[in-house]
């Protein structure tokens, strides 16, 4: 049975007088932070990665709080909203709403809305919106990509840069227990120098039909090529892993071999949607089998729960289905981003990396990584590793502390991470800043140019095209 509750008022724009009288208690002041007050927090965009990142205040209240928010989807706005116990002033249905309520409050009392917003808007929004609250001030927290062209992604370095402020990306897998512990280990030389590492990305078999092939990101015009959308954070992590050597020399191959119309089973014939199929009993990513079936068991997260405004229920997922994108078949979408891809990395210190991401396992998204050491090497499995030194010939099974949250721990570690970085004012403390970030996108980018040309990308003199070709308009916009 749907929760019962009173939505809280989701209006366009809220005039100051409605809420000035409790400025001193909501809004973000640095010496609150300085007294080891809560950080408080701005959520844009209250879908699966907004509530992620949210669910740290409801956690750790005393670190930080949720007091303000803009989504546009109404039943899921009034959840979150009371969920978070919200004041109704400060929910909004448009983020420029929110914007310029900042700019009112700045304007008449010299303080934001709050300390830190966290931007979880589609991945096509998320300059437009950086930009914005970056120059009124905001400690920003961006998820990945952090943008989904060359041009802004320059364009966001330098609103970052020019704003001063700290800066985190949702590239969650550097602070999951497990990626740290792994980090660690690379850090401290037990096991020599680095060499090579080999990491794969099972992305899962319903899991790119839900996101990649029917959802937001199932076409590179709406939003950008899988490689970015998906795997930006694995290419982060073993930047990370081999830092401080740098990316010099890219390659890639991958194609979108499987969900198009061409591979579409005969027994299928004309039907365009899951709902009205003959072969649907028979095909692994029947929409009924991915999102009717799991609700019918009572399972209403992810991935029924993103398709419906509000909590799913049989009915409601049922007309998405007849409606909407995620009951078509998958041969008959309009996708065009790859459902596979292989990177070979050669780093400016001669080691080597490759990385897989693939579409067709029964693993969602439970890496698996091998990283190769002079006298040893580890491999791991995203939950635990084992570490075995040439030396003395032992292997030692590690099992890092699990944490709740997606990403074995990721997405908790990161707002843990960057709260704590907002409290003590110090960037370096999120473990990266916006060149790294900056620099991990760039190999991205190269590495799709190397899959459509198939030629071997130079990194270097990548990055310096794309800044002769960008740098100028960017610190024009600035």
């Amino acid at each position: 049975m749907p929760l019962q509750f009173k939505p809280p008022l989701c209006h366009r724009s809220p005039s100051l007088k409605s809420h000035d009288h409790r400025l001193p208690e909501i809004m973000g002041d640095a010496t609150a932070l300085n007294d080891g007050g809560a950080v408080t927090i701005a959520i844009i965009g209250c879908g699966q990665r907004g509530k992620a990142y949210a669910e740290y205040a409801l956690c750790e209240p005393s670190k930080c709080k949720v007091v303000a928010m803009a989504e546009p989807r109404p039943n899921t706005c009034a959840l979150f909203a009371q969920t978070h116990a919200i004041d109704g002033t400060l929910v909004f249905r448009d983020w420029r709403d929110l914007h310029k309520a900042s700019a009112e409050t700045l304007k008449t009392v010299g303080h934001r809305l709050a300390d830190v917003v966290v931007v979880a808007v589609q991945d096509s929004m998320h300059l437009e919106v950086v930009e914005a609250f970056a120059k009124q001030g905001y400690h920003i927290l961006c998820e990945k990509p952090m943008a989904t062209s060359l041009k802004d992604i320059v364009k966001m370095e330098t609103a970052v840069k020019k704003a001063g402020i700290i800066f985190g990306m949702g590239h969650v897998l550097r602070y999951s227990p497990y990626s740290k512990a792994i980090t660690e280990i690379v850090r401290s030389g037990a096991l020599g120098e680095l060499i090579n590492a080999v990491h794969v990305e099972p992305i899962g078999y319903y899991h790119f039909a839900h996101s990649y092939v029917r959802g937001s990101w199932a076409q590179q015009t709406e939003s950008s090529f899988s490689l970015m959308t998906k795997s930006c954070h694995d290419i982060d992590l073993l930047c990370n892993w081999f830092a401080p050597a740098t990316p010099a020399r890219i390659s890639s191959f991958g194609s979108l071999k499987h969900f198009r119309k061409a591979s579409k089973p005969a027994a299928a014939g004309d039907a365009q949607q899951c709902l009205d199929c003959n072969y649907e009993r028979e095909c692994p990513y029947s929409a009924k089998k991915i999102y009717l079936d799991p609700v019918s068991r009572h399972d209403k997260g992810w991935p029924a729960s993103t398709i419906i405004d509000g909590i799913p229920d049989l009915e409601n997922i049922h007309e998405a289905l007849k409606k909407g994108p995620y009951g078509r078949c998958v041969y008959e979408s309009t996708n065009d981003v790859c459902d596979n891809q292989v990177v070979n990395l050669e780093f400016s210190n001669g080691s080597t990396a490759s990385f897989t991401m693939v579409a067709f396992t029964s693993l969602i998204c439970e890496r698996q990584s091998r990283l190769h050491f002079t006298h040893g090497e580890i491999v791991g499995d995203m939950s635990t590793f084992t570490v075995t030194d040439f030396r003395t010939k032992v292997s030692t099974l590690h099992t890092p502390r699990l944490e709740g949250g997606g990403h074995g721990g990721g997405d908790l570690g990161l707002i843990r991470t960057f709260v704590d970085a907002v409290r003590a004012g110090k960037q370096e403390m999120v473990g990266t800043n916006i060149d790294e970030v900056v620099r991990s996108h760039l190999t991205v980018f190269a590495a799709e140019s190397s899959r459509k040309e198939g030629r071997v990308v130079d990194c270097l003199e990548y990055e310096k095209g794309v800044r002769e070709e960008f740098g100028h308009s960017a610190e024009d916009s600035g």
